[in-house]
C-alpha cells in the first residue's frame, strides 16, 4: 500500500462518506413516497345521493364524483342540511365506476365506503378520498 498524504485520506474518507450519507437519504425518500402512496389514514362510510361521476384532466385522466350528504333529522324543526363531499375512484375499478354511474343516474341513496389517502398524486386522483364500495 502506498503512502498517501493526509489530504488524499481525508478526501478518499470525505467521498466514502458522502456516498453513504447519500444512500441512505435516497432509501429514507424511496420508503417515505411509498408510505405516502400506499398507507391510509381514515376508512368510513359516507351516506347520501351520488350527484355525479366524471372523468377529468388533461395529462392525467382520472374520474371523480360528487355525493350529496343530507342531515336527515339531525336538527328538529329545521330543513335538512345539504353538504357535499368530493371522490376519486381509482381507474382499475370499471364495476364500481358503473355501479356510481347508475346510482347518480337513479338518484337513489346508497352507501359509499372510502379511504382516506395522506396525500393526492395527479394521476391517481384530485382528492385524497377514494370510494372502493358502493351499497345500495
Amino acid at each position: 500500500m502506498e503512502n498517501q498524504s493526509l489530504g488524499e485520506r481525508v478526501m478518499n474518507k470525505s467521498a466514502r462518506f458522502l456516498k453513504r450519507l447519500l444512500g441512505v437519504i435516497l432509501i429514507i425518500a424511496i420508503i417515505t413516497m411509498a408510505f405516502f402512496y400506499w398507507g391510509v389514514y381514515e376508512r368510513g362510510v359516507w351516506a347520501g345521493k351520488v350527484l355525479s361521476v366524471s372523468q377529468k384532466g388533461i395529462i392525467f385522466k382520472t374520474y371523480e364524483g360528487k355525493i350529496s350528504m343530507e342531515s336527515f333529522g339531525a336538527l328538529k324543526g329545521t330543513s335538512p342540511i345539504a353538504e357535499t363531499r368530493d371522490f376519486s375512484v381509482g381507474k382499475d375499478n370499471p364495476e364500481l365506476l358503473q355501479e356510481l354511474e347508475q346510482a347518480a343516474l337513479a338518484g337513489e341513496r346508497v352507501n359509499l365506503h372510502f379511504i382516506r389517502r395522506y396525500m393526492a398524486f395527479p394521476w391517481r386522483g384530485d382528492t385524497k378520498y377514494f370510494v372502493v364500495r358502493v351499497e345500495r
